[in-house]
């Protein structure tokens, strides 16, 4: 029973408390989701968290099964495998001055925690005995914190700049009840090509009080750097934080325009309102209290990434090292959430798109290319360039304000021009230090239709995603009526299938002589080589990976019966790991061969297995929203196998009732008669009153306003199975 999940605010329960953010923090029964308990608003630059552990590749900074506590966080770091930059943490103390994370730890318990997404509170207790209470709350680059420290010791702040070996600053100044510093630590260093030297994390914070004293520390490099204040027994103290990637001024700029006021909770209230207002968009009837909260978290988890990086009107670009005007986001873990996550923030938010696409854009023009997952500098971290998927998605849906030719220019890059080093590198997965990776293997792609799995690492994964790439820029080719652009690069979308060996039924890496490679399996993400040519999967994995041709694929594979024996081989073969994005879309496929009652009773099964109201309640990591969008998807009741070609491929709608209020004013409502969790199949469904037989429902209906209706059953019907996708090219 998880009655830590849920919090009661007033008399009225609003939106904001069907979100559980420990959903993801932990380990458990289900997987480990690798999210922390943000308090921060939807997109905020910085994340506001308690730190029960130091963050680094592959370790975030709080879990769930912690017991200490060693500070509160203002972190950048948007998955687990990623690493952080421009971090800073605030400590409370009593008792000796401690600035080793382990020797400044308090003990905690979850029964004396609040944890929203809005408001942080928890009662620590020191080694001594004495009790300290923290709280929380945020704006989009700010923070406000109050420390509530026992009577009978002095308290203490320590202001915790960097770490040790990194060169960060700490000043204080009395006069202004500040402490002023930078952190220039960011690990994507180790990854990306440039080295940055203008980077650095600014912060500013300002007591509400005057301390009796206060120090530096660490300075000499011997120790993790940073200052501290300190007070009187039994005061509380309050401190709004400001952050910045501009300059200190700039970071009590953003204090000033984000908190001008002490008012701990004015500033909370606030932000419980702007969450509300987006987490209310959505009304579902029919679900139990854990399924809300899943959905209501997973909404949550959606709006958090890509983050802000701009500062009213300026911003510094990982790219070029310099400041600019214009607005920008970072945080992008493209090779993930382009699948669901980015077709979810056109309904969830379709006001940021814009500004989404404008920051890629901008990215390219001071670095060269798009990013695959600016982390905020190129990183080189997974396959393709699914930059081309959010363009292309984007035009589709008909978003404006961003520049098309510079679109054009950016993707048409991506799928004409090979990276630096091309053929004499094998690419590796997370190689430190290489240029710009861009379509690796492009060179052999365009020679030979296909990677060479001899000549480059993941080439047989690699060749499938770029096929779906290539797709994409057809799509932006045609939509700025480039025709001829348009047809070369979608006859080039069906290179894929130079990969589909006959005599297995599945993909397969080819060697550059031809031949094919030995069919294998994944290979780990130290770059270990890899001969099969996988990336985070294997044949089975891949065999159904080009998400713009599922239709040609079932031609492929001889006709929908040898497709669908196939899958079903796939599926009790355990092939499919939702855990990994590479599968996300598996459930779905039936639709496109005359058995859609199989892909409903397979994504509910599905959706059941892999999540949870739990801290372990998803299966593997988020990935900065696209776990949680498949489940919100699902649980409407269709899921963009294709995502930047407008259409969402039909499931099995888990509720009653799903209704999202659009960022036009209209509403789309997903009906389901007789829904239950027996009830999964569709006996009969109509668009607007009128009846639906195909498993396919359109943005372009969802904006409108649209009501889709269905009716359920606990038995497989014939409803749409007589639809068929149409090959790309036919």
């Amino acid at each position: 029973m998880l009655m830590l999940a849920t919090f009661a605010y007033g008399q009225k329960k609003d939106a904001v408390d069907w979100v559980n953010s420990y959903i993801g923090t932990g380990s458990g029964p289900i997987g480990y989701g690798g999210t922390m308990p943000f308090v921060t608003p939807p997109f905020g630059m910085t994340n506001w968290t308690a730190q029960t552990r130091q963050n680094r590749l592959s370790v975030v900074s709080y879990k769930y099964e912690d017991t200490f506590i060693q500070g509160f966080m203002g972190t950048h770091q948007p998955a687990i495998w990623m690493g952080d930059y421009g971090y800073l943490t605030l400590v409370p103390q009593v008792g000796e001055l401690q600035t080793a994370p382990e020797a400044r730890q308090m003990r905690f318990s979850h029964a004396e925690e609040v944890a929203r997404p809005d408001y942080y509170s928890v009662w620590m207790t020191a080694k001594d005995g004495s009790r300290v209470r923290a709280e929380m709350t945020a704006t989009e680059r700010c923070a406000y914190m109050r420390f509530t420290f026992p009577r009978g010791a002095n308290g203490r702040v320590l202001v915790e700049a960097s770490r040790p070996g990194v060169a960060g600053d700490a000043k204080f100044d009395a006069s202004k009840r500040e402490i002023t510093g930078y952190n220039p630590d960011r690990t994507d260093r180790r990854l990306g090509p440039f080295a940055l030297p203008n980077f650095k994390g600014y912060f500013v914070v300002e007591f509400r009080k005057s301390w009796k004293n206060a120090k530096t520390y660490g300075m000499d490099g011997t120790d993790s750097r940073g200052a501290y204040a300190e007070f009187g027994p039994g005061e509380v103290v309050e401190a709004r934080v400001g952050t910045s990637f501009l300059s200190i001024d700039q970071a009590r700029e953003n204090l000033r325009k984000e908190i001008p006021a002490w008012d701990f909770d004015g500033v909370q209230r606030k932000l419980r309102v702007t969450w509300d207002e987006k987490l209310s968009r959505v009304s579902v009837e029919g679900a139990s209290d854990d399924q809300k909260k899943i959905v209501y978290t997973g909404i949550y988890h959606a709006l958090l990434y890509p983050r802000v990086f701009s500062e009213y009107g300026r911003y510094y670009s990982a790219f070029d090292d310099k400041v600019h005007n214009g607005e920008s986001y970072t945080a992008y873990s493209i090779w993930d959430t382009f699948r669901a996550e980015n077709s979810m923030l056109t309904l969830l938010a379709p006001e940021r798109v814009p500004g989404m696409i404008t920051a890629l854009l901008q990215n390219y023009k001071e670095g060269g290319w798009m990013p695959k997952w600016p982390n905020p500098s190129y990183t080189n971290i997974m396959i393709g360039t699914h930059a081309d998927s959010l363009v292309a998605e984007a035009l589709v849906k008909g978003f404006n304000g961003f520049d098309k030719k510079t679109a054009w220019d950016a993707v048409y890059k991506d799928a004409m021009t090979p990276p630096d080093g091309d053929t004499t590198r094998r690419w590796l997965d997370r190689e430190p230090h290489t240029p710009y990776e861009a379509r690796a293997g492009l060179t052999y792609y365009k020679q030979l239709g296909y990677i060479p799995t001899d000549k480059t690492d993941e080439a047989a994964s690699r060749t499938i995603e770029d096929s779906y790439d290539d797709w994409c820029v057809a799509q932006v080719a045609k939509a700025l009526g480039r025709q001829k652009d348009y047809e070369f690069f979608l006859k080039r979308s069906l290179n894929y299938q130079h990969l589909y060996n006959p005599a297995l039924g599945l993909m397969n890496g080819k060697t550059s002589d031809g031949k094919w490679a030995p069919i294998g399996g994944s290979r780990d993400n130290l770059g270990n080589r890899s001969v099969s040519g996988w990336t985070e999967g294997d044949a089975w994995v891949y065999t159904w990976g080009a998400f713009h041709d599922i239709a040609g694929t079932v031609d492929l594979m001889g006709g929908a019966d040898k497709y669908n024996a196939k899958l079903d081989q796939h599926f009790a073969g355990k092939h499919n790991v939702h855990s990994n994005e590479p599968s996300h879309h598996y459930g779905y496929l039936y639709d496109y061969s005359g058995q859609p009652w199989k892909t409903q009773a397979k994504v509910r099964e599905i959706a059941n297995a892999e999540y949870a109201n739990l801290p372990s309640g998803i299966d593997g990591d988020d990935d900065c929203g696209q776990m949680s969008s498949w489940y919100l998807f699902t649980a409407m009741g269709f899921y963009p196998v294709n995502p930047a070609s407008g259409e969402y491929m039909i499931g099995s709608p888990m509720f009653g009732k799903f209704a999202m209020r659009l960022g036009n004013g209209k509403t789309f409502t997903v009906l389901a008669k007789n829904n239950s969790a027996t009830n999964v199949y569709i006996q009969s469904a109509t668009l607007n009153g009128r009846p639906l037989n195909r498993p396919v429902v359109r943005y372009s209906d969802m904006l409108q306003g649209a009501t889709l209706a269905f009716v359920m059953g606990p038995k497989p019907s014939k409803w749409a199975s007589e639809w068929r996708g149409t090959p790309v090219g036919k």
